[in-house]
Parts: structure tokens; sequence; C-alpha cells
């Protein structure tokens, strides 16, 4: 796992794109780190670093999207929101990915995305991303294969919401923002889990409780601390682990 720092990527010596962008910067998104280095070459005048605080919207249901976010050290909720206005995570996106893909002119959001860890990436205007994607090659592929693995975890969601208990959807959300954190420290409200998650915040409560207890996590005001990933991964269940294995095969199993 790559241990990033939750600051702004610094500008390493290396290539530059005109606006000093540089290579080994961008290559802190894992999906841009897998493109061979002369179409991330070709990438990189039209990459631009942006701070994604906490909160902000990169873009709504229903909004054209503008630009394609490929976090480094920020982490995103892609969530529905129903027409009683409750919201309901479907996904989550960091390091590993991006959020934001059209592949058409015109393309609506079907999602409404979310800064739910602050942090650092970088944007892309989709339509500059649509006409590097139709230039195959290996953006192409990843990008397919990235959302291969966007509904792989949707799936599972799924799944999880239907046969899961309480204590393991929290497990299962802690891990997946541990897997795309520089740390072990989470700042989130029990509040906001269980609005992402769907359930009531007493159900939280007692679940944040009861692994607190066993050792697992502190919580803190405003922040949850992983105290034992090896035990929350015991008790989130298998499609925690069935989530990961999909994505780890969609994206390097043919390499």
């Amino acid at each position: 796992m790559i241990n990033l720092a939750a600051t702004a990527p610094k500008a390493p010596r290396g290539k530059l794109a005109p606006q000093g962008i540089s290579v080994t910067g961008v290559q802190q998104n894992e999906l841009l780190r897998a493109l061979p280095m002369d179409e991330l070459e070709r990438l990189l005048p039209g990459l631009e670093l942006v701070a994604m605080p906490a909160g902000k919207h990169l873009y709504d249901f229903g909004e054209k999207i503008e630009y394609s976010y490929f976090p480094t050290t920020a982490i995103v909720s892609l969530q529905y929101v129903n027409e009683d206005g409750i919201t309901t995570e479907i996904a989550v996106v960091g390091r590993e990915g991006v959020a934001g893909v059209a592949m058409y002119k015109g393309e609506r959001a079907s999602n409404t995305a979310v800064v739910q860890a602050a942090g650092y990436g970088y944007r892309l205007r989709t339509d500059a991303l649509r006409a590097h994607f139709a230039e195959g090659g290996m953006l192409a592929q990843q990008l397919m294969r990235y959302t291969s693995c966007l509904f792989a975890q949707l799936a599972q969601n799924v799944v999880s919401s239907r046969h899961s208990s309480i204590e393991q959807k929290l497990c299962r959300w802690l891990l997946e923002r541990l897997d795309r954190s520089p740390s072990n420290e989470l700042k989130v409200t029990q509040e906001l889990i269980a609005n992402l998650l769907g359930v009531r915040r007493e159900s939280i409560t007692a679940a944040a409780g009861k692994l607190a207890a066993d050792g697992l996590i502190q919580c803190r005001r405003g922040m949850v601390v992983v105290l034992d990933r090896s035990g929350l991964e015991r008790c989130a269940g298998a499609c925690y682990f069935a989530a990961r294995a999909t994505a780890a095969q969609a994206m390097h199993g043919s390499h």
C-alpha cells in the first residue's frame, strides 16, 4: 500500500507539463501510474492539480460532467439521492481510480460525487478524456477495467445491504476508507456513516461501541482510529474480500 501524506503532492524532478505538473506527482494516482510513459505524457498538458476539501460536490445527479477527477490523497463518495432527499452511498473512489467519467458528449451524471476525506487530486476535462479514450491504448483499457471495479463494488454493496449485519457494514465501510487513506485515522462522524449506510445513528453508535470494546477501533470526536485492521477484516465478512478480489482481478488480471 502506498503511504501518501495528506498534503498537496510535491513537484518532484521529472518531466513537467507547461503548468508544472510532474509525472511523479500524477503517478500518485494508481490508474494513471499504470499507463505507459508515452500515454501519460500526452495527458500531462490537460491535467490540473486541485485541492479537494471535505464536503465539496464535484458534480451532482443530473448535471453535465465537466471534469473527471483522479484522486491522490482525497477520497470521494459516490452517492444516490432519492426524491425525499435521502442519501445512500453506492461506491467510493480513492487513489486507485477516477470519478466523473463521461463517455459521450452531453452525458449527465447518474450519481452525486462528494469529497468525503479532504486531500488532493488531478482533474481533466471530460471532453479531453473522451478524446484520449478514442485513441485506444492502455488508458481505454484501464478505464474499462475500472468501470468493472465500480460495478463490482456496487453489486457487493447491494448484497451487503440485504444480508450483512450493522456491525459488518460498519467494518466494511471503515476498511474501504482505510484502503484509500494515508493513515489509520479517519475523519468522520458517526452521523455521516449512518446517513451513507442508510441506517439509524443509534445503530452505528452501538456497533462502533462494540468494535471499540473489542479493541478494534477508537472513537474520538469526529474521528475513528483503526487499531486492529485484521480484526476489522474478520468482522467485515465475505463481502469486503469479494469486492477487493474482483477489483484486483479486473485491474491486474491480464498483466
